[in-house]
């Protein structure tokens, strides 16, 4: 018996150190912003298997849940995982591996980068994108001559920063086969003097477009996950990408089933046959990760470039006011196949004159009020007579608040004073429904969500201009700013009951920050960093 005491007490012994965990991780210390109903406040919440399962304090929770990871937030504030309710993930992630053209302040500066570029990569189109002529001392299109004298073979197209524009040398043209005085409908072929000039607005940018080289499947995947990686970096964890093929769907979803992308991803399709016969066919695509139930749709172009639709003329060109990417019986016709059908639609729509179309077209395919979710995506210019319309018909208009910021100083020389008035009018658009969704349009726009915020709550551009806000009545309060990054984002992507919000029974998406967004002084908002990105609980995130 006494030579069992030492086995028998050694048995005791085990069975007191064996930890029965029942949660994956605690995260404590913190200010926890739950973005719930009441948007209240808790210091800490437990995570198991990818999703939250309780929230709190740390002394209640700890006596009920053991962790095997405990993550002491040292008082920092912790989010829900942002979401940017409109951006282009894909475009983005390949424009990382093309000529970035954004800042250059004027056409020599974007000359001598592709010329850098060409160097580095001997081979193949050369393909840029970020260039603004609005920026520059001369604001005019440039003119292809020199690009054409630098490449006088190898094709090469530049795209403007939202990508409702571009120039292309001749080689380019050459291939696409456009000729001047060419005429198409929905965009323009700049002819001067009989000469082509290479720039292309709206749907002549595919004539040329369509003609490079489909990224192989290396190129796709990468693209994906570089994208992906700056994404986690500024605290992303859903992102809506706005114009996709129907084949995008499976690369996305394996990579997803492989583990490397895990960036939850809301999938609009383009519009066209392809994709409608496609989504029609198969139904909803829903996975955790991905969801796909939308088509994107272009009413028009942008207002930098001169393609958005207008009721009057630009103030700036008089006897031009844009034009319809389409005929208005085709977006009729969509709409009706796709309220049939039940699916979502989403339009972009800048102009006054194509926001006034979409929206009475929406109206006449949603009847009244409803739960359908369809989307105005920008919703820049806004005729006051045609605001009901969203409130009435429950559309939601989908804003993106640093277009604001960017446009602010030469919106007004495209739309005159009055004009103006009712432009990037995001406080009146959110009381229409009570509540809005904010994106930001990358790589439209930088990728970062808390210059989002910035802009959305103050109005005011990197510089912290201009001192007072642009047209600052239009401002968001912090807490409906980030209910937008958050909780709305999430609502207009019928995801508002599995993420958006740190409340038990979804998904474990959540960010640290450094300083506190919602105490944080204005001018210090867009210089917050992010210190770690979760995504399903697991870690995805962390500065260096």
């Amino acid at each position: 018996m006494r030579k069992l005491w030492p086995v028998l007490l050694a048995a005791v012994f085990a069975a007191c150190q064996k930890k029965e965990y029942n949660a994956d991780l605690l995260v404590k210390n913190a200010t926890v912003y739950t973005v719930d109903s009441n948007f209240t406040t808790a210091e800490a919440f437990v995570v198991n298997a990818g999703k939250i399962v309780a929230v709190g304090k740390a002394d209640s929770l700890e006596k009920i849940y053991l962790a095997r990871q405990v993550v002491d937030a040292g008082g920092k504030p912790v989010y829900p995982g942002f979401i940017d309710a409109h951006t282009h993930f894909y475009r983005y992630g390949l424009s990382l591996q093309q000529v970035n053209l954004e800042g250059t302040s004027s056409w020599e500066s974007i000359l001598d980068s592709v010329q850098n570029y060409a160097d580095r990569n001997p081979e193949g189109w050369i393909v840029g994108r970020g260039w603004d002529q609005n920026d520059w001392t001369v604001k005019q299109f440039p003119n292809k001559a020199k690009l054409d004298s630098l490449f006088p073979v190898r094709p090469v197209i530049l795209s403007r920063v939202d990508g409702h524009a571009a120039i292309a040398n001749q080689a380019a043209l050459n291939i696409a086969g456009i000729k001047p005085g060419q005429k198409l409908n929905g965009g323009e072929i700049e002819t001067i003097n009989s000469k082509l000039t290479g720039i292309l607005i709206d749907n002549a940018v595919g004539l040329v477009t369509h003609k490079i080289p489909e990224p192989t499947e290396q190129v796709t995947q990468s693209a994906l996950l570089n994208a992906q990686q700056n994404c986690f970096a500024v605290g992303l964890t859903t992102v809506d990408d706005c114009g996709l093929d129907h084949p995008m769907i499976n690369t996305i979803a394996e990579l997803q089933h492989k583990g490397s992308l895990k960036m939850r991803m809301y999938v609009m399709l383009s519009d066209n046959e392809a994709n409608i016969e496609y989504l029609f066919k198969h139904g909803i695509y829903k996975t955790p990760g991905l969801n796909v139930r939308s088509f994107k749709v272009y009413a028009d172009g942008a207002l930098g470039s001169r393609g958005a639709c207008l009721l009057q003329d630009y103030s700036d060109q008089k006897g031009w006011r844009g034009f319809l990417l389409n005929t208005q019986q085709h977006f009729e016709d969509v709409a009706q196949r796709i309220a049939a059908k039940g699916f979502q639609m989403c339009t972009h729509c800048i102009g006054d004159s194509a926001n006034r179309v979409m929206l009475k077209i929406y109206a006449n395919a949603l009847k009244g009020k409803n739960d359908r979710r369809w989307r105005i995506e920008h919703a820049q210019i806004i005729a006051p007579e045609d605001m009901h319309y969203f409130g009435d018909y429950n559309i939601i208009p989908s804003i993106q608040p640093t277009h604001a910021t960017s446009d602010m100083y030469w919106a007004g020389q495209r739309l005159g004073n009055e004009r103006l008035k009712s432009a990037y009018a995001f406080k009146q658009l959110m009381q229409q429904n009570g509540w809005i969704p904010l994106g930001t349009d990358f790589p439209v726009e930088n990728i970062n969500p808390l210059y989002t915020f910035y802009a959305a709550v103050e109005r005011k551009d990197m510089k912290g201009l201009p001192p007072n806000g642009f047209q600052s009545d239009n401002a968001l309060k912090r807490i409906e700013a980030l209910r937008g990054m958050t909780m709305w984002a999430a609502r207009a992507n019928f995801e508002e009951k599995e993420k958006g919000s740190i409340e038990p029974g979804k998904y474990a998406d959540f960010v640290i920050l450094e300083q506190d967004i919602m105490k944080a002084k204005g001018g210090d908002l867009p210089k917050i960093k992010v210190l770690k990105t979760y995504v399903n609980g697991e870690k995805v995130y962390e500065k260096k």
